[in-house]
């Protein structure tokens, strides 16, 4: 199944035309509203298992297998990727910013994690109800950590490999606009 969320150029008609299952809003909402889009109507549909795999290009299917594999042995009830202990040559910046996220949600939340926003995550329907993503935008991968961290299920990190290409790079979020996602994210924090 694959979410095109109100996209202008041609990820609509490929979506359409390979995905099983290819839902569309009808204006751009944001990656985390297109995810809860994807998890509702999975399970809707009595799926066991939800796996978020962003469509940026960075990440490989074989992480997500093994993270999906740990999650339907029993081994956690929520698999996330982590850069740092997968092969990515990770920016410096990025690098900086996402160890910078990690303590803050240490700090916030008590939640221990290496990579707090890595685009690849396995969930099992029970945490994928308790972790309802209410953040439309990019805001999302710190609202779901936090909810993480409150849903008391049992969370495991994996070694990912992250592909920095000049393509995924431009799909990515910019480093400048890490103040804007921690705004809203605060904002999200208190009138949630």
């Amino acid at each position: 199944m694959a979410v095109d969320d109100g996209s202008s150029d041609a990820s609509w008609d490929a979506i359409r035309k390979t995905a099983a299952h290819a839902l569309r809003h009808a204006v751009n909402r944001g990656q985390g509203a297109a995810l809860q889009t994807g998890t509702d109507f999975a399970l809707a549909r009595g799926a066991r298992r939800i796996a978020h795999f962003d469509a940026d290009g960075q990440h490989r299917v074989d992480d997500l297998v093994a993270m999906a594999l740990a999650v339907a042995n029993g081994d956690c009830d929520i698999a996330l990727g982590d850069r740092f202990a997968g092969n990515s040559r990770i920016p410096t910046m990025r690098a900086v910013l996402i160890r910078l996220a990690a303590f803050m949600h240490r700090v916030t939340s008590g939640i221990r994690l290496n990579d707090v926003h890595n685009g690849l995550r396995v969930l099992t329907d029970e945490a994928a109800r308790r972790c309802e993503l209410r953040s439309d935008r990019m805001a999302h991968a710190s609202e779901l950590i936090d909810l993480i961290a409150r849903s008391g299920m049992r969370v495991k990190q994996f070694p990912t490999t992250i592909e920095y290409t000049a393509y995924s790079m431009a799909k990515g979020q910019r480093a400048s606009a890490s103040a804007r996602i921690l705004l809203h994210y605060a904002v999200g924090r208190v009138f949630r």
